[in-house]
Formats: structure tokens, C-alpha cells, sequence
């Protein structure tokens, strides 16, 4: 066996561990999932550092203890729970024992609080929410075609606005007040900002909070969704100030109206990107802005790639290009839009040029400026 033929087979290890390594992760993000959706990483976090046992945990959230105890020992074992034994009193050393099971420090911020920037649980159950349609991405693949986010459901539009929320309501007004010209516009008095592919509304009622005076209009053409986020302005007293429409951006015709349009995490989902961009252009005034945020990934297809590209790989391949793919002819961008292909949609659409806005550490995301 010469040099290249030792290096190939002694590459073999390596490479199971690799794949035992991701089957065991996959096992775990499962468990993950069914942690948060059943509330029990909840009722952990609600107990505190004295935990929970077995029977007490399936109690307090109505589920088989059974169940329970499988998953409380799969957590400890993983590592992602805590477990204590604590000797009955009056018992024999050797018997009585009872296990309680509580979240280690920094678990309620990564899987429980909603209002905390480092919550993970979205983006679990956000990838299980793709394999939920597995028999029919594998139909896709085969035949081409898609699975439209109409079929996805629920589970990917709440864990999407989940993983969002918290970055638009804490951080989205302070990013763009730190960008100078794109602030000021935003602070005109009346100022008319636009919202396309809004979800739930989160960056459309972020920014009519960030902008009191401005009017803000949210558009998407998930009509569930659109629901939600009118749900959300009245909840929030915003109705007033905020608007919600269900439409194709591509076709909203407004002309000339806006002083800003922004696209926040969504451009990369839409079959005909260039169509959109052609309305914006439209739309905006031409002393207006226009600013889409997407994913940050790296500049350029270079693999092995780090860990956002190849998380945002699984998005692609799961949820964002089938979804993109179920429309007929669409460009099929998927989650990993790099900055080039936007910069050929942006001037293929009419705009001058494309630059990256000076806002850093928002999330898995990176900002852009087009110019008119």
C-alpha cells in the first residue's frame, strides 16, 4: 500500500465518527424538539435549581411519566440536563434514592425564554419542521417541483417569527439609528415604510416603534401569516399606526409612495426576486431607501464551510428552496443567497449598485443597501 492509499484508508475512521457523530446530533435535536413543543424545558426552567423528578414533571405538564422518565434520562445522559440523586429520609443508602433533573446554567436562555437573543429552540424545530414533509421533498427531488410553504405549515411559520422576534424587538431600531443616512430617512415626519414578505409582523411592528411618526405597511403573501401579524398589532394597540396586506410583492402597485422598503429575510424565498426588486424600485421614492437583510453567509461557495453555511445549507434543503422550487419557474435561490447573486438580482432589476450596511452581530444576518 503506497502513501496515498494509507492516508485514503486511515481517512476511514474519521469519517464514521463523522457520521455517528451527526446521527447522534440528529437523535438529540429530535429530543430537543420534543422537549420544547411538549413544554417540559419549561416546567424544568419554571422549577428552578431544586428540579424535577420524574412523576413531578409529567404532572405539571400533563404528559406519561414513562415518557418522561425515557426522555429525562436521554437528556442527562446527552448532557443537556442536570441530575441529582437525593437519598428519602429515613431510607437505607441503598434504596429511596430519588433523581431530580433540572437545566443547567445558560439552558433557559437557549430553550425557554422567548425574549432572549441566544433561544434555539426555533431553529430546532424549525429543521423538524421540514422533515415533517419528507415523503414529499423526496417526490420533489425525484420529479422536480416543490413543497410550498402552505404545506410546511404552522410548525416553520411560528418557529421562524420565534427565532426573529427577539432580535426585531430589541435590536432592530438601535441597527438602523446607527446607520446615519438611512436613519434620517426613516425619521422624516410621515415617513411611509414598507414591510414586503412581513411574517408575523415582528420587523413591521419593530420599525413602527423604532419610527412613531412613520406610517408602516406590512405585505406577504402567506395569508396565515399576514392573520397572525394583524392579531399581533391589535394585541400591541398598533393597529393605527401599522397595516398588514395580503399580496404579491411582486404586483403591489403603489408607485412612487414610499420613502423605505425594507426585506427582512425573505428575498432568498421568493421565486422571482428580480420581479419584486422591479416593484420596489417602483415603489420607493427617489430620495428613499431600500434595504434587504438575508443571511450572512460567506462570500463565496469555498468548502469545507463553517457552521452558519452549513446550517444554512439544511434550511435550503429542507424548507427554503423547495418552498422557492414549488412555484413554476421560479430562479430557486435558496437560504444561501451570496452577496454577488443578490448584487445581479438588484441590477438586473434596475438598481445601481449594491453595499453592505456597517451593522454587525445582528444574528445569523447581514444588511444591504440598494441603490436607485
Amino acid at each position: 500500500m503506497d502513501a496515498a492509499e494509507q492516508g485514503s484508508a486511515g481517512d476511514g475512521p474519521q469519517f464514521l465518527d463523522r457520521v455517528v457523530a451527526a446521527a447522534t446530533g440528529f437523535a438529540e435535536l429530535v429530543s430537543i424538539a420534543m422537549g420544547d413543543k411538549l413544554g417540559w424545558y419549561r416546567a424544568l426552567a419554571d422549577a428552578g435549581s431544586a428540579g424535577l423528578t420524574v412523576n413531578e414533571l409529567a404532572q405539571n405538564t400533563a404528559t406519561n411519566p414513562r415518557y418522561a422518565q425515557e426522555w429525562l434520562e436521554q437528556q442527562a445522559v446527552a448532557g443537556l440536563l442536570s441530575a441529582s440523586r437525593h437519598p428519602e429520609d429515613g431510607a437505607p443508602d441503598d434504596q429511596g434514592v430519588t433523581i431530580r433533573f433540572s437545566l443547567p446554567s445558560g439552558a433557559a436562555a437557549a430553550l425557554v425564554d422567548e425574549d432572549s437573543l441566544d433561544n434555539l429552540a426555533p431553529m430546532v424545530r424549525m429543521l423538524m419542521a421540514g422533515l415533517a414533509n419528507f415523503p414529499e421533498l423526496m417526490a420533489a427531488y425525484r420529479n422536480g417541483g416543490g413543497v410550498p410553504w402552505s404545506v410546511v405549515g404552522d410548525e416553520a411559520r411560528d418557529s421562524q417569527a420565534r427565532g426573529n422576534k427577539a432580535w426585531f424587538e430589541t435590536r432592530l431600531g438601535t441597527a438602523l439609528a446607527s446607520v446615519g443616512d438611512v436613519h434620517a430617512i426613516l425619521a422624516r415626519p410621515g415617513a411611509r415604510i414598507l414591510d414586503l414578505g412581513a411574517g408575523y409582523g415582528w420587523s413591521t411592528l419593530a420599525l413602527a416603534k423604532a419610527y412613531p411618526g412613520a406610517v408602516v405597511v406590512g405585505i406577504d403573501i402567506d395569508e396565515p401569516s399576514i392573520l397572525r401579524a394583524r392579531e399581533h398589532a391589535r394585541e400591541r394597540g398598533m393597529a393605527g399606526q401599522v397595516s398588514f396586506h395580503h399580496a404579491d410583492a411582486a404586483g403591489w402597485q403603489d408607485p412612487g409612495s414610499a420613502d423605505a422598503v425594507f426585506i427582512f429575510e425573505a428575498l432568498h424565498d421568493m421565486p422571482f426576486p428580480v420581479s419584486v426588486l422591479q416593484s420596489i424600485r417602483r415603489m420607493v421614492k427617489p430620495d428613499g431607501v431600500v434595504v434587504v437583510m438575508d443571511e450572512a453567509v460567506a462570500d463565496a461557495f469555498d468548502p469545507p464551510g463553517d457552521e452558519l453555511e452549513r446550517l444554512m445549507y439544511a434550511y435550503s434543503l429542507l424548507i427554503c428552496l423547495p418552498d422557492s422550487l414549488s412555484t413554476p419557474g421560479s430562479v430557486g435561490t435558496g437560504t444561501v443567497m451570496r452577496p454577488s447573486t443578490l448584487e445581479r438580482y438588484a441590477l438586473d432589476a434596475g438598481f445601481s449598485r449594491v453595499a453592505k450596511l456597517p451593522i454587525e452581530d445582528f444574528s445569523v444576518f447581514r444588511f444591504y443597501r440598494l441603490y436607485l
